[in-house]
């Protein structure tokens, strides 16, 4: 009884230096998730998310895992493991930030900028607010949480435990990623871009025609009109874009494919 006792604590013990391995990624990656790691989520919500994470992963990776013991916690994997997760919740942190430019783009094309603006833990412009909220619920309904869980098993085949990422590797993939991300905003702000360029150069012609015309009151209310109306029609579909290209980004995170 004693050694079967002695054997099943040395074996917990074992998997619970594995799942603390394993949460010190997860835990670091989960303070930029998007949905999961927002700050308008409770800690408290995060951390039971951050073990639940865990608890999936785990049994996945323990195979990839080095033997560990207290020393290399403390030592080899904290400054590694974090420095991973942190990297893995940033690049998908992009897709957030995209849809923040995106809207705040929007906004300034159709001057709602100002007259709308938000104020809560990220100031900006409610388009972006709504833009942002649709999107994160359209996504964590579509599975969202599958989805990063596999990310998240992936990763350890992408980058290995208890090795520090390579600097010039690192800096290209963060470099491609921010330069997507950007390209996806301007083309998800794109109908709004438009419809303020053709805006401006009516009320140029309209001026130049009849000077005395105060052809700013009279076109702001079309414009303000117009972008309300843009809003609810382009939303959906700038929407979808932004989630197959998400989806795209889980096939293939390193982009090699393309």
């Amino acid at each position: 009884m004693i050694a079967a006792l002695t054997a099943l604590t040395e074996l917990v013990g074992v998997a619970f230096l594995a799942a603390f391995a394993v949460f010190l990624r997860i835990g670091a990656a989960m303070a930029l998730l998007p949905a999961f790691g927002e700050r308008t989520v409770p800690v408290r919500v995060r951390l039971v998310v951050a073990f639940a994470f865990t608890l999936i992963a785990t049994p996945a990776v323990a195979p990839a895992l080095p033997d560990v013991g207290p020393a290399d916690l403390i030592g080899r994997l904290l400054l590694s493991e974090t420095i991973i997760g942190l990297t893995l919740g940033a690049i998908l942190r992009l897709f957030v930030i995209a849809l923040q430019v995106a809207g705040a783009m929007a906004a300034q094309s159709i001057s709602l900028a100002q007259i709308f603006g938000g104020a809560g833990l990220d100031p900006q412009p409610t388009i972006s607010h709504i833009m942002v909220v649709a999107g994160l619920a359209l996504a964590v309904m579509l599975g969202l949480h599958v989805k990063i869980a596999a990310y998240l098993v992936y990763s350890y085949d992408l980058l290995p435990p208890g090795q520090l990422p390579v600097p010039g590797d690192l800096l290209d993939w963060g470099i491609t990623r921010v330069a997507r991300a950007f390209a996806l905003a301007f083309g998800l702000a794109m109908p709004f871009v438009i419809t303020s360029l053709l805006y401006n150069l009516t009320l140029g012609v309209i001026n130049r025609a009849m000077p005395q015309l105060m052809v700013a009151f009279v076109g702001a209310p079309a414009i303000t009109l117009g972008g309300l109306v843009l809003v609810a029609l382009s939303l959906p579909f700038a929407l979808q874009v932004w989630l197959s290209t998400m989806d795209a980004f889980f096939l293939d995170p390193t982009g090699a494919a393309r």
